[in-house]
């Protein structure tokens, strides 16, 4: 397979993102993308005439339930597991 990147491209990327790659993690860099762009050589091969463009793989719709007003949890039972409580509000740690 030709080669897409060379080495001295991911070097330069690698630079540029201020990442420190060794010998090895630059040849293995190298090698990946080369076949990441392989395959994407791959799906330009594929004839998409007549297909319309997508964000989502399936059709996708609002699934939250409408918004309702409705009864709101008793304090009592909202509070019942709090670690620290005054029987009106929850007691946390002072943070500053």
């Amino acid at each position: 397979m030709k080669e897409k990147i060379t080495r001295e491209e991911v070097r330069h990327v690698a630079d540029l993102a201020r990442l420190e790659l060794s010998e090895q993690e630059e040849s293995r860099m190298t090698e990946q993308m080369n076949q990441i762009l392989g395959y994407m050589d791959q799906l330009n091969e594929l004839n998409t005439e007549g297909v319309s463009p997508t964000t989502h793989a399936i059709e996708l719709r609002n699934v939250f339930r409408e918004d309702e007003v409705r009864e709101s949890l008793p304090r009592e039972q909202a509070l019942a597991n709090a670690p620290q409580s005054d029987g009106v509000n929850f007691l946390v740690p002072k943070v500053i």
